[in-house]
C-alpha cells in the first residue's frame, strides 16, 4: 500500500495530535527496543504551527513517560557538518531545559533520533546507535555507577545519563525487511506498509496516514508541501550537478594547461640534451658543452656516464 503521506509532513501536521501518539510510540519502541509512552509534545525548532514548511529539516520534540527528551529529526538534503549539528542540537536542548540553580542531577536525558535521506559518513549499515561509555586506558574495564550514583541519576549504567544518538540512513536500506524495525525503515523510504506488518505503530499509521483520510484543506496543504519539496530538491540537485560539471571543465582546462607546460618544458630539456651531445661528439669539453646547451656541468657528466654504460 503506497497511498500514504510522507512521514516528515505527518510529523509537522498529524502526529502532534495526542490521538496519533501511538504511531510515534510504535516507531520509537521499535527503534529503542523498549516500550515507549509519549507524555507530551514540546516546542522545538520547526514543529510550531506558524513555522514555514521547509524540505530541508523537520523535527519534533517529545517527552516520554520517564521524563526523557526525545527529538526526532528528518534531514532531507546533504549538510556537510550535520554530525556536529546533531551535537549542537542535543547540547542546546539540555541547556534550554535547565532552570537557574537546578542541580546537575536534574539534567534531562536526551535521545536524539535522526532520519537522513543522504549518505552521512562512511558505513555499510543503515541504522547506527551512538552512546557514551568510559573505558580504562590501562585495564580496559568499563566505568560503572556506584549504588549511590545509581540512586542520584536514576540509572544503572553510565551511558544512560548521557545523550544517545540514532541515525537511520534511509536510502541505504535495501528494501528487504528482516525484522519489525526494517518494516519502519521501509515505510520511511517508500511510504509503503505491506499487509501483515508486525511493527508497532505501523498498522495505525497505515490507517491514519492514508491520503484518502485527509480533509480537503489538508490535501491541498500536503500537495503544496510536496510541490515545494520537489522544487527545493531540484534546486539542490541542480546546483550540485552544475558544480560538478563546472568542476570537471575547470579540471580539464587546468590539466590541459599543465600538460602543455610540462610538454614545452620536456621538449626544451630534450633539445638541451641534444645540443650537449653534439658538443661532446665534436670533442668540446664539459664546461663548454654545458655553457652552449644550458645544462649544468653535472648534467653533462651524467650524459657522458650514460653513454659509457
Amino acid at each position: 500500500m503506497k497511498n500514504l503521506i510522507r512521514f516528515d509532513w505527518a510529523i509537522k501536521r498529524l502526529l502532534r495530535n495526542k490521538a496519533n501518539f501511538g504511531i510515534l510510540e510504535g516507531f520509537l519502541s521499535e527503534l529503542l527496543a523498549e516500550d515507549i509512552r509519549i507524555e507530551s509534545i514540546l516546542e522545538s525548532e520547526s514543529n510550531k504551527e506558524t513555522a514555514v514548511n521547509k524540505m530541508n529539516r523537520v523535527d519534533l520534540l517529545v517527552q516520554n513517560s520517564q521524563g526523557e527528551l526525545v527529538i526526532i529529526e528528518i534531514q532531507n538534503v546533504y549538510q556537510q557538518d550535520y554530525l556536529l549539528r546533531m551535537l549542537f542540537g542535543t547540547s542546546k536542548l539540555i541547556v534550554d531545559n535547565m532552570a537557574i540553580g537546578m542541580p546537575y542531577s536534574m539534567v534531562k536525558k536526551v535521545i536524539s533520533v535522526h532520519i537522513v535521506y543522504f549518505d552521512l559518513g562512511k558505513g555499510e549499515d543503515y541504522v547506527y546507535h551512538g552512546a557514551t561509555n568510559f573505558r580504562g586506558i590501562h585495564k580496559k574495564d568499563l566505568l560503572t555507577l556506584s549504588q549511590q550514583e545509581q540512586s542520584i541519576y536514576n540509572a544503572d549504567e553510565v551511558h544512560k545519563i548521557y545523550p544517545e544518538y540514532y541515525i537511520i540512513k534511509v536510502n541505504q536500506f535495501d528494501d528487504v525487511a528482516k525484522d519489525t524495525l526494517d518494516e519502519w525503515v521501509r515505510f520511511l523510504k517508500n511510504q509503503e506498509i505491506k499487509d501483515g506488518t508486525q511493527a508497532k505503530g505501523l498498522r495505525e499509521a497505515k490507517d491514519k496516514l492514508d491520503m484518502l483520510h485527509l480533509t480537503e484543506a489538508e490535501r491541498r496543504e500536503y500537495d503544496q508541501y510536496i510541490a515545494n519539496w520537489r522544487d527545493d530538491y531540484g534546486v539542490v540537485v541542480g546546483n550540485y550537478n552544475k558544480g560538478m560539471y563546472e568542476g570537471k571543465l575547470e579540471g580539464i582546462k587546468v590539466g590541459m594547461e599543465q600538460g602543455i607546460k610540462e610538454g614545452i618544458k620536456e621538449g626544451a630539456y630534450q633539445k638541451m640534451i641534444e645540443v650537449a651531445k653534439n658538443c661532446l661528439s665534436e670533442g668540446l669539453g664539459v664546461a663548454l658543452a654545458a655553457k652552449l646547451s644550458g645544462l649544468t656541468e653535472e648534467q653533462v657528466n651524467e650524459l657522458i656516464n650514460k653513454e659509457r654504460r
